[in-house]
């Protein structure tokens, strides 16, 4: 008896995936950051200067992977509160730069596709809804829903993801990660997830240790590098994955 083909699902990021955060969203974002954690870790009378705040960043985001646990678990930071100050923008249609044929490129992939972003919900949906995207996806995971067992663990968490398929009552070989981070690949991949590196938009110096990226794709967890998301359906067989 002939077996069923099973359509994929597609966790796809949004910045630095879909859209290029790097021109405008992100520099705009971490100038807001910077406000809020040089107040935080100033000494009430006066804000901490920019040495000190680039250096907690820098520490928190390598030893918890997203700068937003570290505050939480050495400072008591609201993460909502946070999010919130962090990423509101009177303007954001302004900031955005985004390719043309992102529709026609969604619409080719064959099976339901989630949002999967450490971005808050409002600001996500806001971007999509510039980018007219949002009737191309059957679910929406935002930073708000990265909980596992009452803790918060945005991506790179294998917990997360585990818990993510779990939920959705998915098989790990027939689900593929959209990302243009190297460590959120990483961690699907080892779970058995399918992956997709996006790179057009990465910052130069990530682009400029292209060896270094060229091992770790040997290494084998990155399935098919792309430059851009639209790049994609035509490259279904080398995911294994039928049209």
């Amino acid at each position: 008896m002939k077996q069923r083909s099973v359509k994929p699902t597609w966790f796809i990021d949004l910045d630095n995936t879909l859209h290029n955060a790097s021109h405008a969203v992100f520099p705009a974002m971490h100038e807001k950051m910077n406000a809020y954690m040089a107040a935080l870790l100033g000494d009430g009378e006066q804000d901490a200067d920019a040495a000190t705040v680039n250096a907690a960043r820098v520490l928190y985001w390598k030893k918890y992977g997203a700068t937003l646990l570290g505050l939480i678990r050495h400072h008591q930071v609201n993460a909502h509160e946070f999010l919130q100050q962090t990423h509101q923008f009177e303007q954001l249609d302004e900031l955005l730069r985004f390719e043309t044929g992102l529709k026609k490129c969604l619409a080719r992939l064959p099976g339901r596709k989630i949002l999967l972003t450490n971005a808050p919900r409002q600001y996500a949906q806001q971007v999509l809804r510039h980018l007219g995207l949002q009737s191309f996806f059957n679910g929406f995971i935002s930073i708000e829903s990265m909980r596992v067992h009452g803790e918060l663990r945005p991506k790179p968490s294998r917990w997360l993801l585990k818990k993510i398929v779990a939920q959705k009552k998915l098989s790990l070989q027939h689900c593929v990660l959209i990302e243009d981070a190297r460590e959120n690949l990483r961690s699907a991949k080892q779970l058995g997830m399918k992956t997709v590196w996006v790179t057009q938009y990465l910052p130069q110096s990530t682009k400029d240790s292209s060896v270094k990226q060229q091992r770790f794709s040997r290494n084998g967890f990155i399935d098919l590098k792309v430059r851009s998301v639209k790049q994609i359906p035509a490259h279904l067989s080398r995911l294994s994955l039928k049209k």
